[in-house]
């Protein structure tokens, strides 16, 4: 499967960043995505056609995608059996798990991450698991690797308050002590044995990632994912992925991406390890939430009746 969504931008931030004083602004990223549009109208069908076909990569085992990778409406229905449904919960968690399972496909597709513990099997399956980032990967380079702790959200809007509230998750997520839990999750659970073929390779993680090793050894191999599934009024008043409609966007993200770092690097700069590890913003806007969330939660719901 290829990566669907369009990319608008990629690159570093400090190619984008208007505030020269700055500091640090290394190893930060904007990834700006749109999704498209057919005959005028927004392609629904299409971004949940991407959710669905990415289910599995954090609702299920790696072994239990192996064993149902012929039976596509099997691993369906178990994918969805797994899901929580917090999405129904109130306005800040609706679209939760929507927005876990699209980071997932985002990091498979487009970043070709490993997807070393697959958060919502476990947060369904062991209570003390459902803690810590949304999603937990390995990038794979040569004989080398890269650790990636990230966080999703889908939000009526990206404005200030609520960027704050994204910096307070983030936080919370590069903690020492979080972070020694999430590495010790991946090295207790089978998903890593299974996806790591290079058996030196697989040695060298896990020695990585023991728990007697200081975080500082591999503070230079994190990486955090921050996708923000957002709707967008630019997204709802247009119709075609024409030129006008890209260069609003970019404007729009180029903007956010600017208020969203001066908040990161202002609350979290105090942080010893903060300068060494690298962000990556993921912006991505619908044109509705609530009728997104709806037809998740529909599809859901119709998955989990199913024998």
């Amino acid at each position: 499967m290829s990566f669907q969504f369009e990319i608008l931008f990629d690159d570093m931030f400090s190619k984008i960043c208007n505030d020269a004083s700055l500091a640090p602004v290394q190893r930060k990223r904007l990834l700006s995505l749109v999704n498209g549009y057919e005959d005028g109208k927004w392609r629904s069908g299409r971004f949940h056609s991407f959710i669905w076909d990415n289910i599995a990569q954090t609702a299920l085992t790696e072994r239990e995608r192996s064993n149902l990778v012929d039976r596509s409406h099997s691993a369906l229905v178990a994918a969805a059996r797994n899901l929580r449904l917090t999405d129904k919960e109130d306005d800040i968690s609706e679209g939760s798990e929507l927005a876990e399972i699209v980071l997932y496909g985002v990091m498979k597709h487009y970043y070709k991450a490993l997807p070393v513990v697959p958060k919502i099997f476990y947060k369904q399956n062991t209570q003390d698991n459902a803690k810590g980032a949304d999603s937990v990967h390995i990038v794979v380079t040569n004989d080398d690797f890269s650790l990636w702790f990230g966080e999703a959200k889908f939000y009526n809007s990206i404005d200030d308050t609520r960027l704050g509230s994204v910096i307070t998750s983030i936080r919370n997520a590069i903690d020492t002590g979080k972070l020694k839990k999430e590495n010790a999750i991946i090295t207790n659970v089978n998903d890593l044995d299974d996806l790591v073929l290079n058996k030196t390779l697989l040695k060298s993680i896990k020695a990585a990632l023991d728990s007697d090793e200081s975080i500082d050894k591999i503070v230079g191999k994190l990486h955090v994912p921050i996708l923000l599934i957002h709707e967008c009024g630019i997204t709802n008043s247009s119709s075609s992925l024409d030129n006008e409609y890209r260069e609003k966007v970019i404007s729009y993200h180029t903007d956010r991406a600017n208020a969203y770092f001066k908040k990161q690097i202002a609350k979290l700069s105090s942080i010893a390890k903060y300068p060494s590890i690298t962000f990556h913003l993921i912006l991505l806007p619908v044109p509705n939430k609530k009728a997104i969330v709806s037809k998740f939660i529909a599809n859901v719901e119709h998955y989990k009746g199913q024998e």
